[in-house]
């Protein structure tokens, strides 16, 4: 069984995907303008000092906060394990091919986050509801594609966005500190619980305090090694550039090796195309679909082009790709070849945090999906039962949950991708109504 649904995910997680994943995302950025490198740093002062105007808009928390909530779902495990597996199986260039997923998947999410928005709905709770599921509805006129979605997703966060993540905390522990996975397993549940029976506007204030510590945590440890040995970093940087176009990269079929896990991994880690994230953007209190979307934007940044550098870049400088380790034990291994066993406990730390957030994030991921297929009566119930799964995960061998959760996970992405080359018409119209609103903003803050 566990290898049919193995080959089930390689299958789904193939060049055809990828493609229309990357090919999605190049596309966007050409009907935009390139507007992820234009509109970046202006982005990037939205996401962190927000609009005024904003406060008194339609939604349930803040601009920060759905970014730091969607960023809880995407900065986990991939930006750890993901990162040490492409170096592993792509080699330094799949690197590279990260930063060029990430380039692109910027306008991805942008487009996501402004679709998100624009369709959103009300719910019986006077909250924020939208997504893939309602602009598939509500803008291409799909429902049974926002039912496919809705029905993947769902799954999706009870595997990869609950039990694996739970699994991979417990293990972690385990195995650095000889914690009794049951012990926690019960910790996990309890913290978790605290935050996800609260709803979105509980999982908003949690993430935005949690977020930023984790990454600090994990970036300034991965910045004191590079820093420490800069002698080294231009040789690693070069290495990674040099190997992105070697034979390997540019043969081996329609995708070269270095290329396919270099974009499959720099997808996991970042979510752009896959659809999760428009479902916190959907929270946000704003103005104009627009502004939330660039802030939305920023998250693909800071997820690839900062956490996952630092791992990626760190694991090329020590060079021991080669050594058989692979995935968190190569990245713990890297870190304590520089820091010794201090940069292990880092990354047994990042591990720890990185999961734990990315369980939170989705629980709300799940809540939206389950409540778009029934009704928000269920979504008490639907908390409950999440909660009770994160301990049966911890105490739990997860491989075939893993497999098709990543299968699951790889299905969100087709309806998404269709609604998004469907609507991006819409994109492009609130793109330029609200750039024009902005030159307006900035010309009369100069005034």
């Amino acid at each position: 069984m566990e290898d049919l649904i193995g080959q089930i995910s390689d299958f789904v997680w193939g060049p055809p995907t990828l493609i229309l994943i990357v090919g999605t995302g190049i596309y966007l950025t050409l009907r935009l303008g390139f507007l992820q490198i234009r509109a970046l740093p202006y982005a990037l002062r939205l996401a962190f000092s927000p609009a005024k105007q904003d406060k008194n808009s339609k939604g349930d928390i803040s601009h920060y906060q759905a970014l730091t909530t969607a960023m809880a779902a995407t900065i986990g495990t991939g930006n750890i394990v993901g990162v040490a597996t492409a170096v592993v199986l792509g080699g330094p260039g799949a690197v590279f091919w990260m930063w060029i997923t990430a380039l692109f998947g910027m306008a991805t999410k942008y487009a996501e986050a402004i679709l998100a928005v624009k369709y959103r709905v009300e719910n019986s709770k006077g909250e924020m509801s939208g997504g893939p599921m309602y602009y598939l509805e509500k803008g291409l006129k799909a429902k049974w594609l926002g039912v496919l979605f809705a029905i993947f997703g769902a799954c999706a966060a009870f595997g990869i966005g609950n039990m694996v993540q739970a699994n991979s905390v417990s293990d972690a522990l385990n195995s650095s500190f000889s914690i009794p996975t049951w012990v926690t397993g019960l910790v996990l549940t309890v913290l978790a619980a605290l935050v996800i029976i609260g709803g979105i506007k509980s999982i908003g204030k949690v993430t935005a305090f949690f977020v930023p510590i984790m990454a600090l945590f994990y970036v300034l440890g991965g910045l004191v090694i590079i820093v420490m040995n800069l002698d080294i970093v231009p040789a690693a940087i070069g290495l990674i550039f040099s190997d992105a176009f070697t034979a390997s990269a540019v043969g081996g079929g329609l995708l070269g090796t270095v290329i396919r896990y270099g974009v499959a991994r720099g997808v996991f880690s970042n979510e752009a195309g896959l659809g999760s994230a428009p479902i916190a953007a959907a929270a946000a209190k704003t103005d104009y679909p627009g502004r939330q979307a660039l802030v939305s934007m920023t998250q693909v940044f800071i997820d690839t082009i900062i956490v996952c550098s630092i791992t990626g870049i760190t694991i090329v400088m020590a060079d021991l790709a080669g050594s058989g380790l692979e995935g968190g034990p190569l990245t713990q291994a890297s870190f304590a070849a520089f820091l010794g066993d201090w940069g292990g406990y880092i990354v047994t730390i990042g591990i720890v945090l990185f999961a734990f957030s990315t369980l939170v994030g989705w629980s709300y991921y799940g809540e939206k999906c389950f409540s778009y297929l029934f009704n928000d009566k269920v979504v008490p119930v639907y908390r409950i039962i999440f909660v009770i799964a994160i301990f049966w995960g911890s105490v739990q061998t997860l491989d075939l949950v893993w497999s098709i959760s990543d299968v699951m996970n790889a299905l969100m992405a087709i309806p998404n991708l269709i609604g998004l080359l469907g609507l991006s018409g819409v994109v492009v119209y609130e793109t330029k109504k609200f750039l024009e609103i902005a030159k307006k903003e900035k010309e009369e803050a100069r005034a």
